[in-house]
């Protein structure tokens, strides 16, 4: 007979990590619907740039790993979700368009979330460290460079380099893979999803930059 205990904490971990990936689905909305608004797009272009940038990352990496269709078209809950955070962002954008940690903060959060999530899921292919870490980096930051291509902004992973972005995300799924088979799914998720923000916090501060190459001719 199944061990009841057993079973409740089974599912009490998928609750958990379908927590997080709702949040962090609502929180990519939230910040590509918010790039609309500034970019004063109308209903439908900040409903569909809140939504790429919800779904965007994670259904590239469902595909490149065979995992289809997009998990956000298997359960459409997902969508529902980065429908509801865009039009919350249409609604209330003009208010929270005016502070840009605001933005910055949701961005981050979906990328930790996202990264974590998707580094997590590849770990279940048996996809090894590099692996591992591209699924998680991609789920993290593919949705955002949909998002820029849209709305004709250069892609955020390639121009900051005062801010780690696509490395911090890089950064965290290498922690999910580390840590797999050593702490709980969720423990995992929460750990890499940590060190995502506090790569991001660092760099924010001026703390870590990435190096940069210049030409003879520029210098």
């Amino acid at each position: 007979m199944p061990d009841p205990f057993h079973l409740n904490g089974i599912s009490s971990i998928q609750t958990g990590l379908r927590a997080l990936d709702i949040v962090g689905t609502v929180m990519f909305a939230l910040s590509g619907a918010l790039l609309g608004v500034r970019k004063r797009f109308d209903l439908f272009g900040v409903l569909v740039l809140g939504c790429v940038t919800a779904v965007g990352g994670g259904a590239i990496r469902d595909t490149l790993t065979g995992n289809t269709p997009p998990l956000f078209l298997r359960d459409e809950t997902y969508l529902w979700l980065a429908i509801a955070g865009s039009l919350t962002a249409f609604a209330f954008g003009m208010r929270l368009a005016r502070f840009e940690r605001t933005i910055s903060l949701f961005d981050t959060l979906g990328l930790a979330l996202f990264a974590a999530t998707g580094a997590l899921g590849a770990t279940k292919l048996g996809l090894g460290p590099l692996g591992v870490t591209f699924a998680g980096m991609l789920s993290g930051v593919g949705g955002g460079i949909i998002r820029d291509l849209l709305a004709h902004e250069v892609p955020e992973v390639l121009y900051r380099r005062d801010q780690l972005y696509a490395t911090a995300a890089a950064a965290g799924a290498l922690t999910v893979y580390l840590l797999q088979g050593h702490l709980p799914q969720l423990g995992v998720q929460l750990s890499g999803a940590a060190v995502v923000i506090v790569a991001r916090f660092v760099s924010r501060r001026g703390w870590v930059r990435l190096p940069v190459r210049r030409l003879p001719e520029e210098r």
